[in-house]
Order: C-alpha cells, then structure tokens, then sequence
C-alpha cells in the first residue's frame, strides 16, 4: 500500500508559512493539505487563492519534483471559489456535497480546471452522495471530527465510514484516494489504515511537534506495521 502523510498547514506558522512547507516536505511529507473555511460554512476564517498561489512554488523536492496541493474546500458555494484554487496552482480540490446545489456539476467544474476532484463527508454525512458521481470522483476525504477547527480528538465511528467508502472504491474499480482528516496521530494512525485509508491529514500531529522529522517517521512506523 502506496501511504500519503498530508500536513495541514492551518497548524503551521503562518509568519512564515513558506518555510514551513518547506521543512515539513523535507521531513517526508508525500501532500501540503489546505483546510479553506469561510466562516459561513464552518465557524472559521482561514485562507484563500492568494495564499495558495504564495505557497505553490515552495511545494516541491529537493530535486525540485512537484508535492500536490491539496485543498479542502469548507465553504459555501463551492463553484465560485474553485476555479480560483485551482488557477493558484491546487491539484486536489475537495468539496462538501451539502455546500453544492449541483454536486455532478462542481465535480465537472474542479475537473475541467485541471484539478482532481473529491467528496467530503462529515461524521453525520452518508455516503450515498457518492451513488451516481463515481466516475467524477479522484478522492474521497472522510472527516473523523466536526469541520471548522483544528486539534480536535478523533471521533471512533470514522472507522467504520472509511470501511464502508473502500468497498466503494473496490466495487468501482478505479483509483480514488481515501483520505482521512481530523485527530489523526501516531497512535491511532495504525488503526485509521487497517480501516482502508491511504491519505492521512495530520495538523498539530506534525506542526506542532518540536522536530518534523521525527514525527513523520514515527507515523511512517505505525504504518509499517500494517503493511507488514
């Protein structure tokens, strides 16, 4: 199994927030994920395109090799921002079905602008969204505590949403990523995989540990032992 460790950097220093994409993709991180809020859909306010667009050209190896960016999109509507992202140089651009009037069309939308497309679901949101957009999907993102704020404890029945969206994935027989945000750490991480997550979005996890380096390992350890 092919794992993707994807740092929020809505828990990294923003003063020097190009930095930090930096050290922490020297650390070993695979995806820079983007937490967007809008403090309409989720009671925050975090950043938009123009950020994007800053920290796009820190996103990359040493060789100089391209690191997705990976922008979750907590706003409601959902059409009139992503096509902004996605020009300030995103490559996964996911979205909350509840916050479209048009699910199929905004998954269209991401993808005519370059991007890969993906679902958000809540704890409380079923899956059944996915039913008739499968082939318009590149990821699915589970969210295993409530949007809107970072540092929050891991909800426990995540586990059984990740496994039902894998047979999902299975039964359509094409390559979609499923990511899980919310609580994940060393601890749990192990669990999170055997449950069928392939991407894991890791905030204070990784930020907000003293060396980077070292707590990406720890996860990519954890990890190993359900690969082995």
């Amino acid at each position: 199994m092919n794992y993707r460790l994807a740092p929020s950097i809505l828990s990294a220093d923003f003063a020097r927030l190009g930095e930090e994409v930096r050290d922490v993709i020297a650390a070993g991180a695979d995806v820079i994920h983007f937490d967007v809020m809008d403090n309409h859909y989720v009671p925050n306010l975090t950043f938009g395109p123009m950020i994007c667009e800053a920290v796009r050209p820190h996103a990359k190896t040493a060789a100089g090799g391209k690191i997705p960016i990976d922008v979750h999109l907590m706003v409601k509507p959902v059409d009139r921002i992503a096509p902004d992202f996605a020009k300030a140089g995103a490559d996964i651009i996911s979205f909350h079905p509840e916050a479209s009037d048009h699910v199929d069309r905004t998954l269209g939308l991401i993808r005519d602008a370059g991007c890969k497309a993906g679902l958000v679901f809540n704890p409380a949101t079923p899956l059944s969204y996915l039913d008739y957009v499968m082939d318009k999907v590149d990821l699915i993102l589970i969210m295993s505590v409530n949007p809107g704020f970072g540092g929050q404890k891991f909800i426990p029945g995540a586990l059984q949403k990740l496994r039902e969206a894998k047979a999902r994935i299975e039964q359509s027989g094409r390559d979609i990523w499923l990511e899980v945000d919310g609580g994940v750490k060393a601890d749990n991480i192990a669990d999170v995989a055997r449950a069928g997550a392939d991407t894991f979005v890791a905030g204070s996890a990784i930020f907000g540990q003293g060396n980077y380096g070292d707590a990406i390992k720890t996860m990519r350890a954890e990890l190993a032992k359900v690969s082995a």
